[in-house]
């Protein structure tokens, strides 16, 4: 049997800094062991451990699309408290760390398929979401879903992250992109606003539709009161709550929410289904 703990070998293939204080960073890794690379099979949503040699290891979701076989990525940001993310800050191009997964269950692909699909994302938490637009916009899978609305906010121009990515979806006349910040600097020329009213202003309609939701809590909360009143019925409203995890297979018992482990149960929740946990998250 193998060991569960046991990492993969990846080597960081490239490094994307996302923001302007440099503390969030993209990483692409590459499998060392093509057999690796094919047993890491994932889906949107999911999430992994990134091993660093001698300070442990963190969980962090996958922000690659599971269409981008050659490698996987990771939106990292760096905590001065903590252990990991700095000494993954401190590595560069060619070094070698590890990555075990993919767990958790990820977006209910199964039943977007067919659907119009809103995206509201804050800030750092923009990982998932980045994966299941990339995913959706895919050459191979866009067929499959209807209508894509992609609402990015960030707490100001500096913290907008993916800014390649925006610039793709702006191009494309099949998703409706909107990018909002709470507040501009003097360069800024785009849209000011949080992003609870930017999203009503938008009024994504509810019909075959299902909305994703992930950001700081306060943005969770308010774009979901907007999501009720646009129409959407809690078991069509997607939640993520990845910052929940802990050692991934469910063995820690750290992430349980009453008798949930959110690593193997989640970390992605209908809204309907948080309703019905005890409000811990």
């Amino acid at each position: 049997m193998e060991n569960p703990y046991q990492p993969y070998p990846v080597v960081i293939e490239k490094i994307t800094d996302e923001n302007a204080a440099r503390d969030i960073k993209t990483f692409r890794l590459k499998f060392c062991e093509e057999k690796d690379r094919k047993s890491f099979g994932y889906r949107c949503g999911q999430f992994a451990e990134i091993s660093v040699w001698g300070a442990g290891e963190s969980p962090i979701g996958i922000a690659s699309s599971p269409m981008d076989e050659e490698f996987i990525e990771f939106t990292v940001k760096r905590y001065p408290t903590g252990v990991v993310t700095p000494a993954l800050h401190s590595c560069g191009e060619g070094e070698q760390i590890g990555v075990r997964g993919p767990y958790g269950n990820g977006f209910p692909m199964e039943n977007l398929e067919g659907q119009h699909v809103v995206i509201a994302g804050g800030g750092f938490a923009f990982t998932t979401l980045r994966s299941l637009a990339n995913y959706i916009l895919h050459e191979e899978n866009r067929a499959r879903f209807g209508k894509l609305t992609i609402l990015a906010a960030a707490r100001d121009p500096g913290e907008l992250i993916y800014k390649e990515d925006l610039k793709r979806w702006e191009q494309r006349d099949d998703v409706t992109l909107v990018v909002t910040v709470d507040k501009g600097d003097e360069e800024w020329i785009g849209r000011e606003g949080f992003a609870a009213p930017v999203l009503k202003e938008m009024g994504p309609s509810a019909q075959d539709a299902y909305a994703v939701v992930c950001g700081p809590p306060i943005m969770i909360k308010t774009c979901i009161a907007v999501l009720f009143e646009l129409g959407f019925p809690p078991e069509r409203i997607l939640n993520s709550l990845e910052m929940r995890m802990k050692c991934g297979i469910g063995m820690c018992g750290r992430c349980n929410i009453g008798g949930k482990y959110v690593c193997k149960d989640g970390p992605v929740f209908t809204y309907k289904e948080l309703l019905g946990m005890p409000r811990e998250y």
